[in-house]
């Protein structure tokens, strides 16, 4: 008996064998990419080249911020990175901070569901045509962000946020103001 049971498990191996070198592989055409990679073809796609790294920051001048959210303000660059950030000073308003985020695969439904989630108050709005957002905190007229749809892809957002107590203008507005300006460069 030991001789047909090395024998049947002789033929199990080589049928195991068989069907995985010939039943379990195709080919794929194309070119292999890493997981979440992109051709770099431009398409709406995520520019892997990194070419551009951090330019977004540079869309809009520090003296174009400067005329919008507070004149004669002084205007500082705070964070380059995953957002921008710059720090308002002097000037009628006093203080503040204004941010820039440019999100490749936004979408304004995402942002609209993460303003809910926080608690945010959100109204449709136009920016040169397009819907955007305008978003407020709760109890806070200091601050206002507007999101649009970016030129070729993904979002663009502003926030202006003023330091209480100071007379200033609308930071919806400013915030407005400066997704036009932005839209404006990017096309």
């Amino acid at each position: 008996m030991r001789r047909g049971s090395r024998a049947a498990g002789a033929l199990l191996a080589a049928l195991a064998l068989t069907a995985a070198l010939s039943g379990c592989g195709k080919t794929i055409e194309g070119t292999a990419l890493p997981a979440g990679g992109t051709t770099g073809d431009g398409g709406g796609r995520l520019n892997t080249n990194f070419d551009k790294l951090l330019r977004e920051c540079d869309v809009v001048s520090l003296a174009d911020i400067g005329k919008v959210v507070a004149e004669g303000s002084y205007v500082n660059s705070s964070f380059n990175g995953a957002v921008c950030m710059w720090d308002l000073e002097g000037g009628a308003v006093g203080s503040g901070m204004v941010t820039l985020s440019w999100y490749e695969l936004g979408s304004l439904a995402n942002e609209k569901k993460n303003n809910d989630r926080l608690g945010y108050l959100t109204d449709d709005i136009t920016v040169q045509g397009r819907r955007s957002l305008e978003t407020r905190r709760p109890n806070d007229p200091d601050s206002c962000g507007v999101h649009a749809p970016a030129a070729d892809a993904g979002i663009v957002g502003w926030w202006v946020n003023y330091r209480a107590g100071g007379a200033h203008p609308d930071p919806c507005e400013a915030a407005r103001k400066l997704v036009e300006l932005t839209l404006n460069l990017a096309r």
